[in-house]
């Protein structure tokens, strides 16, 4: 077909879209791809800046450290910068982004193939891509992490692969180092658990052979997100990306390998992973939050380099979380954890699952909401089967009521210090996966410990003037032009179980000024047969 029909928004639709929404901002001066373009965006996530004021950055001047001009463009920040830009992408409100997973997850829709799409219309092959300023190196790939990185790499690629006996391909976001104009070092996660992309290379090398791949820049949302999803293996992703838009993604034939990329992708990396030799990879800054040390990896030559006329280069923010790979991963990771607890294992009382996401990259602590009252068993359930959805989630994880916000630490360490009892409400898991920097302990695995910080019993109110009485002293405050008010909870008292009606209006009778009554009331009750702080619950009863 010579212009095949889409359903979906493609990268640049997603664009123009952001810039309706007043959530982009474009920048025409001159800046330097290899010094300040990452630090520059870095900014919205290290600067105090709300995840709702973020934004997407066009640089339409992009030049590097050898004063090299780019005539593509680079855009950073377009597919997660904000919780909000994510929901543009995926074309439904956040409040059903679980949902829509969850379905294209359950109902996925094979991707349709056509004969040519924009993704082709520059096509680079051959000698054009060895030499200065050709090839990779005529692309605008960024330096993320300058002073700790070794090359610009890909930070916002899919990865394409095919399993050499079932056909299915993979599409997985690995990191990817710029080593020549025609060479690629490629990382993919080789542990338990880990990349499919590393299964099917494994298959390639036991049978002798190299293994096709490419590399898709700027595909379309539903596409770019599903790379870092952790999807069953053998499920293709391309297929779920449909589901998600509900209609067929066009895909095309890649020119040098036996491999099907995106019609309406921005650029496509074509080539050869060689299954004999690695070569030293990195020093790279990575999502955990760490310099990744020098490895050996996977090298790939480039065989070529397709893209559209007008092409835009995309990069993400990654390292030190919040970034925008941690919010890729955490408004898809919360709603299907919720649903695997919810929907999959049947456990009752489970409100939301929060990933703790500033520093700690989602992975490592996990909160649980659970409705007050619920079995012991139900939220132990809940407890262990959030360790069995993936092998990396989970190092802490913590149980809390709907009453305590997990993104305040000062709730959470609340909840710990008179909620949970070391003796009776943790449980230590062994044998997880390590994810991070490497330390040579432990045999080389990880540990989970898992913490039931829920209520246990009816406790006294919260010590803080009840709701009704803190609003209207809100009120006052604007009134008199004080500095405006961000309420962190709790900023009222509530009844935690143990309270009672006679004691509500002991306090009622207070402010409207009559505690002289309570005065009278007590006066009537005393007695001289129990000791000092005996309650008046546990006090003998007398005689009749």
């Amino acid at each position: 077909m010579s212009k095949a029909q889409k359903a979906y928004p493609d990268f640049q639709d997603h664009i123009r879209s952001l810039e309706a929404a007043g959530l982009l901002i474009t920048v025409d001066a001159p800046i330097n791809k290899d010094t300040e373009m990452h630090p520059l965006v870095r900014w919205q996530f290290r600067g105090g800046i709300p995840e709702a004021e973020r934004k997407a950055f066009l640089f339409t001047n992009v030049t590097d450290s050898r004063r090299r001009k780019y005539e593509i463009p680079v855009v950073i920040g377009a597919l997660a910068a904000s919780g909000t830009i994510y929901s543009i992408g995926m074309g439904v409100d956040i409040e059903a982004i679980g949902k829509t997973w969850s379905r294209a997850i359950a109902s996925p829709i094979p991707p349709r193939t056509v004969q040519r799409g924009p993704c082709q219309e520059v096509v680079i092959t051959g000698k054009d891509l060895e030499g200065d300023g050709k090839g990779l190196d005529a692309l605008p790939v960024p330096i993320s992490t300058p002073g700790y990185d070794c090359a610009p790499y890909l930070t916002a690629a899919n990865c394409v692969t095919r399993d050499p006996e079932t056909g299915t391909q993979n599409m997985g976001t690995y990191r990817a180092g710029l080593k020549a104009s025609n060479r690629l070092a490629v990382r993919m996660v080789a542990r338990a658990g880990g990349a499919e992309g590393y299964l099917h290379w494994e298959k390639y090398k036991a049978r002798g052979e190299r293994m096709p791949c490419a590399f898709v820049l700027g595909g379309p949302p539903a596409v770019a997100y599903v790379g870092p999803q952790k999807l069953r293996i053998g499920v293709e992703e391309m297929a779920v990306a449909g589901g998600i838009v509900g209609a067929p993604i066009n895909q095309v034939k890649a020119k040098t390998v036996d491999l099907m990329v995106p019609a309406e992708a921005e650029i496509v990396i074509e080539g050869w992973i060689d299954t004999e030799y690695l070569e030293p990879e990195a020093p790279f800054a990575e999502s955990h939050g760490h310099v990744a040390l020098e490895d050996y990896n996977m090298i790939m030559e480039v065989t070529a380099i397709t893209h559209r006329r007008n092409a835009v280069f995309p990069s993400i923010i990654s390292q030190v979380t919040p970034s925008e790979s941690s919010v890729i991963k955490r408004v898809a990771y919360e709603p299907l954890f919720l649903t695997h607890l919810r929907d999959h294992l049947g456990v009752k009382g489970v409100i939301r699952v929060s990933m703790h996401e500033p520093l700690t990259n989602l992975r490592r602590v996990i909160f649980i909401q659970m409705e007050r009252g619920v079995p012991q068993t139900e939220v132990w359930r809940a407890l262990y089967g959030a360790c069995s959805l993936q092998a990396l989630c989970g190092k802490y994880v913590i149980a809390i009521n709907e009453d305590i916000d997990p993104t305040n630490g000062d709730a959470v360490w609340w909840a710990l210090a008179y909620r949970a009892d070391p003796k009776l409400d943790i449980q230590t898991l062994q044998h997880r996966s390590v994810y991070g920097p490497r330390v040579e302990r432990g045999e080389g695995e990880d540990s989970t410990l898992l913490i039931d910080a829920t209520l246990k019993g009816n406790l006294p109110p919260i010590a803080l003037p009840k709701r009704e009485y803190m609003e209207h002293a809100k009120e006052l405050w604007e009134r008199l032009g004080l500095p405006r008010l961000e309420p962190e909870a709790p900023w009222h008292g509530y009844s935690l179980g143990d309270w009672s009606e006679d004691w509500d209006e002991a306090a009622l009778r207070a402010v409207k000024g009559e505690y002289l009554e309570n005065g009278r009331r007590t006066a009537q009750r005393c007695r001289s047969d129990v000791r000092p702080n005996t309650s008046i619950r546990k006090a003998p009863r007398k005689p009749s």
